[in-house]
């Protein structure tokens, strides 16, 4: 199994364990220097005869008092941001920094041109298609923000998108996707609000200093007699200890982003260069920033706070480059294109906005008839490209989408017509009474004109392949993720009538479901962020038989199952399997084993997947519905698989795979 996106993923969990304890060493830094800040003000204060505090007992209380105050605004200031990043998630990052929601039915040629690379690059990775905020900046910069890729967004500037050609601008969002990938964009909106507490002090002193000036300062004198004037000295000493204690924050803020972020930006260009095998237009976007008068600099309040998710430097970060949170433009450039002369090129604004780029000709990984059979070895290996997009798949994505009814498309990217598409994939293609029964349902349950748009679709699904199914949903969830919230209701519970309208919903037509939902519920509901309660698999015997037993039985006997299944526990040698009946790994306990598989360590994750994939290639056919269902489990553990080539582009860091 491929060791890359794993350990990506476990250097990113690494990094913000550091994070945690760099912030804890920074608060306490930061107390110490208010307690002996204040302790020295409280001795020196002894002698004098204004002082407020003459007995010797009361030395440390003021000391003391500062300390915890200083304690309770860092870690209070802290968890309010972290509460409210929760609610909000990338979406209000890309708010906070005056984001504007780019719609898909956008009329503007290089905010579709965007939108197009952006789908492109998700359907590539195996992602949902993120929501795009443009932010109205001259500067050439982007970012990625949100917690997972349920709620991740991509905030681009208009200097991005209009001074940058196509192939640039693919190498910009390939980076920032990488930064989803690798588990950057969770660690990176974190460190926002670990850090808000530190950098709330400075704000805190400037504050106090204001009120002081304007409402006090100029009556303290005529109250120094009843001691009004030495309580306006005690908040001013107050206020400067704070603004000085705001530079002290500040410093150590922006070194724990710079130690955090920085050499994830290299990490970031090389994975940007695989994905797209154009190291020009990476490089090329580089030296546009470098030879553009606004540069990659950002006007916003908010800049500073979120210096570290861009894809370039956003925000002056001191003459050295001890604060820097990314590496040099020159150094960035070099280790892309080496011969590079130094040289900076004119930036103009780009006036041609090709809508999509062409998909190569016969292309092997082409969408064809999903009747024929898949390689075994492109689903017995696909676990290795997990997290792993190249150009051939970026070149799929550009023919998956050529292939789709235009029909089905535009419906796909509108709000209206996106929930028909998810109710026309949940219309059973085999039993017409159960058609008929799910549409006297939809009748009930939804909108007449969205009946209407359902029906006209009906033709054009029952001949869409099984391939283009799961990016289909992925294609809709921007336009599902605009509706409001009474709207999110009526369709929620439109779509579990539509389920239960089925009483024989398969396990592929389960997990379209399963992911839709796993998506869209963080941008409506409060849901759980994703966390590690397990670091291998020895106790999750039952939920790991559960799931390997649910893909055996998809198979044609129970035979086959037993086989599948036996195949399937050789590459989890060390936790007890036994296969469970089919009665007994129903839809609800499937769901409730992979919630629970989910809450495993990533690395243990994979192997699960690769043990699943084990099942699938027992028989030694694979249906291109089995491959669907394999990446769509990927999904649903936060593995993103992207789409299965009939020929895989080759992976070299491979370990050697457990056989039975």
């Amino acid at each position: 199994m491929a060791t890359d996106f794993f350990e990506r993923q476990a250097d990113a969990r690494k990094s913000t364990t550091w994070l945690i304890t760099m912030f804890c060493l920074a608060v306490l830094a930061i107390v110490s220097t208010v307690f002996i800040a204040a302790t020295i003000f409280v001795i020196g204060g002894k002698s004098h005869p204004m002082a407020l505090v003459q007995e010797q007992p009361s030395t440390l209380a003021l000391p003391v008092m500062a300390g915890l105050v200083t304690l309770i605004l860092i870690v209070g200031g802290s968890l309010y941001k972290v509460l409210e990043l929760r609610r909000g998630g990338g979406t209000l990052v890309a708010e906070n920094m005056g984001g504007r929601r780019i719609y898909p039915n956008s009329d503007v040629q290089y905010e579709r041109r965007l939108l197009n690379v952006v789908e492109e690059m998700a359907l590539a990775s195996g992602t949902p298609v993120p929501p795009v905020f443009l932010i109205e900046e001259d500067g050439i910069n982007a970012f990625a923000a949100g917690y997972s890729s349920s709620d991740a967004v991509l905030g681009v500037t208009r200097g991005c998108a209009t001074q940058l050609t196509r192939d640039e601008l693919q190498g910009v969002i390939a980076h920032e996707f990488s930064h989803v990938l690798n588990g950057d964009m969770r660690m990176s909106i974190r460190l926002i609000g670990v850090l808000h507490g530190i950098l709330l002090l400075g704000l805190t002193g400037q504050l106090i200093f204001r009120m002081m000036y304007y409402t006090g300062g100029g009556r303290s004198r005529s109250r120094n007699k009843d001691g009004g004037g030495q309580a306006m000295m005690v908040l001013f000493v107050i206020s400067l200890v704070f603004i000085v204690v705001g530079f002290v924050g500040t410093f150590f803020g922006n070194l724990i982003k710079a130690a955090v972020s920085r050499q994830r930006e290299y990490l970031a260009d090389a994975s940007a260069i695989q994905f797209t095998r154009n190291p020009q237009g990476l490089a090329g976007a580089l030296k546009k920033i470098g030879g553009s008068v606004a540069g990659s600099r950002l006007r916003s309040a908010r800049a500073a706070e979120a210096s570290h998710m861009f894809f370039a430097k956003g925000v002056f970060e001191g003459f050295s480059g001890l604060w820097a949170t990314h590496p040099a433009l020159e150094k960035r450039i070099r280790a892309i294109e080496p011969s590079w002369d130094g040289e900076y090129p004119e930036v103009e604004i780009e006036t041609q906005f090709e809508a999509s780029s062409s998909g190569a000709s016969n292309f092997v990984g082409e969408v064809s008839s999903s009747n024929e059979e898949v390689p075994i070895n492109v689903v017995d290996h696909a676990v290795d490209h997990v997290g792993e997009p190249t150009e051939a798949h970026r070149h799929y994505a550009v023919d998956l989408l050529a292939n789709i009814p235009p029909q089905v498309l535009a419906n796909a990217r509108e709000p209206y017509g996106s929930r028909a598409v998810l109710f026309a994939l949940l219309l059973d293609r085999q039993d017409a009474s159960i058609r008929q029964n799910q549409l006297a349902t939809l009748d009930a349950n939804a909108k007449p004109h969205i009946v209407e748009i359902t029906r006209k679709l009906i033709p054009f699904m029952d001949k869409l392949d099984v391939r283009a199914r799961l990016p289909l949903v992925d294609i809709a969830l921007p336009a599902l993720r605009s509706m409001c919230p009474a709207q999110y209701q009526e369709f929620s519970k439109c779509f579990h009538e539509l389920i239960k309208a089925d009483k024989k919903i398969d396990l592929f037509e389960w997990m379209l479901s399963q992911v839709l939902l796993r998506h869209l519920r963080p941008q409506f509901e409060q849901v759980r962020s994703p966390r590690i309660d397990y670091y291998g698999l020895q106790q999750l015997g039952i939920p790991c038989a559960t799931l390997l037993s649910a893909v055996a039985h998809a198979g044609d006997t129970e035979e086959d199952a037993m086989e599948a299944f036996k195949f399937a526990a050789g590459h989890l040698p060390e936790v007890p399997l036994t296969i469970r009946e089919r009665n007994k790994c129903g839809l609800a306990q499937i769901n409730e084993a992979i919630e629970t598989i989910a809450r495993v360590s990533v690395k243990h994750r994979g192997r699960v997947i690769d043990a699943c994939a084990a099942a699938i290639c027992a028989d030694n056919h694979v249906r291109w519905q089995e491959a669907e269902l394999l990446r769509g489990i990927s999904d649903l553990l936060d593995c993103p698989m992207p789409p299965l080539l009939v020929r895989q582009p080759a992976k070299k860091n491979t370990q050697t795979r457990v056989t039975v």
